[in-house]
């Protein structure tokens, strides 16, 4: 059976819209820079697990809808708060970035405001624990020590599997992916935490195997270039050939997390966002990131 195709054969110039790619490129990865330089001075939205301050896990006598939870929270004057529930159960977790002052515990404050909007209902803290500010830090220092070394083995892949300038190639490409997913998460204010974390190193595997794929394809039909062939006409021979199997790919993934955006709830719902923006980058980058870079270096090499 033949192979789904939902773009016949193309004969696209990417390396004649290189120069127009790079401008889009070089915004997203200010606006990464600049989100990274944000968080480094705490100025952007982190949730808990970087910042520090309470988690607690309550469960009711009778269920209670998560959103009356939250607006009782807002109510009460606990403004930054993040809310799951936990399914199948009346529990809930809660966070909250509010630290115990020498007035009053948070679990106190949020004792006192759920005690007062849901008198019927009575309810137990199962457990409270501080997230400390130094710990918050020391989660921040892992994480990006975490997406350096992944890229960093990104490199030696990519070197052992093609050669060097290709690893350059690619590791610059999943730089780029990582930064423009940082950048917009900032500039539409969404929250980082943990999951966000996970979505960015999710995401530079994804982009890596679609890298590879195309330069898996470059790499073969330099074994096929004649003396008159041009470097640039080989590369965009080689995306062509293989946009198909790059646009199915990521429209079946697209699709999963379109559902999960739709149906998955608001405790599924950013992690969800960043994947799916991240597939978006990740494929873009592949066809006018890391196959141009490659292009160029060879050139300026030749």
């Amino acid at each position: 059976m033949a192979f789904i195709e939902i773009v016949k054969k193309t004969n696209i110039d990417f390396i004649g819209l290189r120069k127009k790619a790079f401008i889009l490129s070089f915004v997203l990865v200010g606006l990464g820079l600049l989100a990274f330089v944000m968080v480094l001075l705490g100025r952007a939205n982190e949730s808990v697990d970087f910042t520090g301050g309470t988690a607690l896990q309550i469960r009711f006598s009778a269920q209670v809808p998560i959103h009356d939870v939250r607006t009782a929270l807002l109510q009460g004057g606990i403004g930054d708060v993040q809310i799951q529930e936990v399914t199948g159960t009346r529990d809930f977790l809660i966070k909250t970035k509010l630290a115990d002052t020498a007035q009053e515990k948070t679990t106190d404050k949020v004792s006192k405001i759920l005690s007062a909007s849901f008198k019927d209902k009575k309810f137990e803290i199962l457990s409270a624990n501080m997230v400390g500010a130094s710990v918050g830090k020391e989660l921040k220092k892992d994480a990006v020590i975490a997406i350096v070394l992944a890229m960093l083995c990104i490199v030696a892949y990519i070197w052992w599997r093609f050669t060097f300038i290709f690893g350059i190639a690619a590791t610059i490409a999943t730089f780029h992916d990582v930064l423009a997913m940082l950048g917009l998460f900032y500039v539409l204010n969404l929250e980082m935490n943990i999951l966000f974390i996970t979505a960015l190193l999710t995401v530079a595997g994804y982009s890596l195997t679609d890298t590879v794929v195309v330069f898996d394809r470059i790499r073969e039909n330099m074994g096929k270039m004649k003396s008159r062939d041009e470097f640039g006409s080989v590369i965009n021979r080689s995306i062509n050939e293989v946009l198909s199997r790059t646009l199915i790919t990521s429209l079946t993934v697209l699709l999963v997390l379109a559902a999960l955006l739709a149906l998955g709830g608001e405790v599924l719902f950013e992690f969800s966002l960043a994947l799916f923006i991240g597939v978006l980058v990740g494929t873009y980058s592949s066809i006018f990131v890391a196959s141009p870079l490659v292009y160029i270096w060879r050139k300026r090499a030749a």
